[in-house]
């Protein structure tokens, strides 16, 4: 990356240089710049910059400080990609566009009885447990079909598939496997790939790649 660059800039030409091995269009993955610990003043140089998507892990910092960055921008799209407790699903609902950790029964009931009281429905991606892992959220890969059928029924609009892979090892099969199973649910979205991983992640199908300190610099937990 050259001084004259900008870390949005990097980003964006390793995606289109991704997606374009792949054979893909650039245009097909979307960015989403995970702006989660930071303030209002570090986020306003992307957003002059023309970034309009953003990733936010809880719904009360969200709220705090995205209503007034919306009026001074417009188009803003915001994503939660953090975990969310049923008892907030219906502030979740109301604030974002998208909601990325959808990983149990009862988050997709509270979520359905949210969407249908308030009339809004933010596009929602199953998170699975792609490694197996005790510590992360996410179902298991063989509840995936019982959980996509619920939510389904629930009425969720349920755009695509959420992982986080293992740490310090090779993201490469996590990401292929959580395409194949979008493509056994027939689902489209993959919800895949952050800072250290996001061209692997694309040149394997992502459609929504979830990035932050590769934009903003390391700062409080990486994304």
């Amino acid at each position: 990356m050259t001084a004259a660059t900008s870390p949005l800039d990097h980003v964006t030409a390793g995606i289109a240089h991704a997606a374009r091995l792949a054979g893909r269009e650039p245009a097909d993955v979307t960015l989403i710049a995970v702006s989660k610990t930071h303030d209002a003043e570090t986020i306003r140089p992307l957003l002059d910059a023309g970034q309009r998507v953003f990733g936010e892990n809880r719904v009360q910092e969200a709220a705090a400080k995205w209503p007034a960055l919306r009026d001074a921008y417009p188009g803003v799209a915001l994503h939660l990609i953090g975990q969310l407790q049923s008892n907030k699903a219906e502030e979740a609902v109301a604030l974002f566009d998208a909601i990325h950790a959808v990983d149990r029964p009862s988050l997709v009931d509270a979520l359905g009885k949210a969407m249908a009281k308030t009339g809004r429905r933010p596009d929602c991606f199953l998170q699975v447990n792609i490694g197996a892992e005790e510590q992360k959220g996410g179902c298991a890969i063989a509840d995936l079909p019982a959980l996509l059928d619920r939510a389904r029924a629930a009425g969720l609009p349920v755009v695509g598939l959420m992982c986080i892979p293992p740490a310090e090892v090779e993201p490469a099969p996590y990401f292929a496997l959580l395409a194949k199973l979008a493509r056994e649910g027939g689902l489209a979205g993959l919800s895949m790939g952050m800072s250290s991983d996001y061209e692997t992640a694309v040149t394997l199908g992502a459609t929504h790649v979830r990035v932050g300190s590769a934009l903003f610099g390391v700062r409080g937990d990486k994304a």
